[in-house]
């Protein structure tokens, strides 16, 4: 058996051990003893480790898959034959050149190289190849490209089509007119809005040839704008960012008022399950912040079963109601008027990568402390496409 499987089954017996203490302990009005309560925490904070334990071995598996892929495509046709050369940030020249530039290593080879990916800023578009290494790691550490639609521009804005009234059908008279009744469209504009973070490397490090300039960089990008990208995407207020799910303007629309400004009862989530349309939420997640999983652990159904499911297969995630949950620290906690949970089917928001990340390499102001900076930037946007798709509940205001 695997160490993650072994994770998880223990997990469950954990899950399953402090649901039976919560229902033995549990006094007539539903509550239990403080004493009773600080027991019961520290078995639901196993569950919790347990779970970022697992999640950490799940990341580590898909780290080392991708490091076993093949570097390079086996022969599979006669010598004669050649297959597509690669062209422009595809090519090898080119991604010489451009770690060249990154580790200083410049000569006009390397200039002419690297002419073909020169951004408009002074930086040079990162090569094909690191882009797809880059997006790759952009989706670990931001949890709603896993979820959401992404799609890739060559321009600032992309204007997309959304049905904005469908018509119908309509019983008639034989040999009767028929009714006219066309669908209406709108549309929604997706901008290029810019994200970018620096990096310090020391001298040593760089002149260092075992020093791994490509994934330093790259993990870093990733955690930095990965955690900006996830904050627009929830909390984003369309000035100079995407325009987040949680806006008032072009966010999800409330599907359930909570009658708490801090609490969440098992009704209020029946109740938001139930509040968006049934086509939906076949393919429907919920996003939540820790805290709040960490109240609905308690919460139980009609039939007594606990909403809150912990996975014990892998690949598939802990579930509310038979539907997948994932966590961003993004998410409020509770609050008045604070909105918790949203829920809903994420492919309808889109996201907007301008095509080519960019870096550059700041060769003097850091000089004096021995260090050299990185400037890495992006552009992208995002927005809710078809507002229906998605609720969310928002706790009592005060």
């Amino acid at each position: 058996m695997s160490r993650m499987q072994e994770l998880r089954e223990k997990r469950a017996k954990v899950w399953d051990q402090a649901k039976k203490f919560l229902d033995e302990r549990r006094q007539e009005n539903g509550l239990i003893f403080p004493e009773d309560n600080a027991t019961y925490e520290k078995m639901e904070q196993e569950v919790v480790d347990l779970g970022k334990e697992i999640e950490r071995l799940e990341r580590q598996e898909r780290l080392d898959r991708e490091l076993a892929t093949a570097t390079s495509q086996a022969l599979s046709h006669r010598p004669e034959q050649r297959g597509a050369e690669k062209t422009g940030r595809a090519t090898e020249n080119y991604k010489e050149a451009f770690w060249g530039a990154m580790r200083n290593k410049v000569n006009p080879s390397v200039q002419n190289a690297l002419q073909i990916g020169q951004d408009s800023e002074g930086g040079y578009l990162v090569p094909d190849e690191y882009e797809r290494q880059l997006i790759s790691a952009l989706e670990e550490a931001n949890v709603l490209r896993q979820l959401c639609h992404v799609i890739s521009t060559s321009h600032g804005d992309r204007k997309i089509p959304v049905v904005a009234s469908q018509g119908t059908a309509a019983w008639m008279d034989e040999a009767g007119p028929f009714t006219e009744s066309d669908d209406t469209f709108s549309q929604v504009s997706l901008s290029a809005y810019k994200v970018g973070t620096m990096l310090k490397v020391s001298d040593e490090l760089l002149q260092d040839a075992f020093f791994d300039l490509e994934n330093y960089i790259a993990d870093e990008f990733a955690r930095r704008i990965g955690a900006a990208e996830e904050e627009a995407f929830l909390l984003g207020n369309g000035q100079n960012k995407p325009t987040g799910l949680l806006h008032n303007t072009g966010g999800a629309p409330i599907g359930v008022k909570a009658a708490s400004a801090t609490a969440i009862t098992m009704d209020e989530i029946i109740d938001l399950y139930h509040s968006l349309p049934a086509p939906y939420r076949k393919k429907a997640t919920f996003v939540l912040n820790d805290s709040t999983i960490k109240k609905i652990r308690k919460l139980k159904d009609g039939q007594g079963q606990y909403l809150w499911q912990p996975s014990v297969t892998a690949g598939t995630p802990d579930t509310i109601l038979n539907r997948p949950v994932v966590t961003s620290q993004f998410m409020p906690e509770g609050g008045a008027g604070q909105k918790t949970i949203l829920f809903g089917d994420f492919s309808y928001y889109w996201i907007a990568d301008r095509q080519g990340r960019t870096f550059k390499r700041l060769n003097e102001l850091y000089a004096a402390n021995g260090q050299v900076g990185f400037l890495a930037w992006q552009r992208l946007d995002g927005k809710l496409i078809l507002p229906e798709a998605m609720v969310a509940l928002q706790q009592k205001s005060a």
